[in-house]
């Protein structure tokens, strides 16, 4: 699901159990191929997946130190503790979610 700066502390920061976040940017080519991936892991219902757009949650991408996109972060009950770059295939998602 698409989150702005508004939805994040609840849908993030509030929620029980695994979130990933997914900062991206419409223009970038990883981050298309990465999409279809987290689709599918929430479908499965490995993980709650929120996605955010890096060009219209600019103070969120700074928050959270985006340097490079795709990139992924984890939380676990509201708090970050993973973070990965770059595209990756289900299996290494799996493994990283844990």
């Amino acid at each position: 699901m698409k989150i702005n700066g508004q939805a994040f502390e609840t849908e993030v920061l509030r929620a029980e159990g695994k979130v990933l976040v997914d900062f991206y940017a419409d223009w970038c080519g990883p981050c298309k191929m990465l999409s279809p991936i987290l689709e599918e892991l929430e479908k499965e219902g490995s993980v709650k997946v929120c996605k955010i757009n890096v060009d219209e949650e600019n103070a969120l991408a700074v928050q959270y130190r985006v340097s490079s996109i795709p990139m992924l972060v984890l939380f676990e009950n509201g708090k970050a503790t993973k973070t990965t770059l770059g595209y990756q295939s289900k299996e290494k998602l799996l493994d990283f979610i844990g």
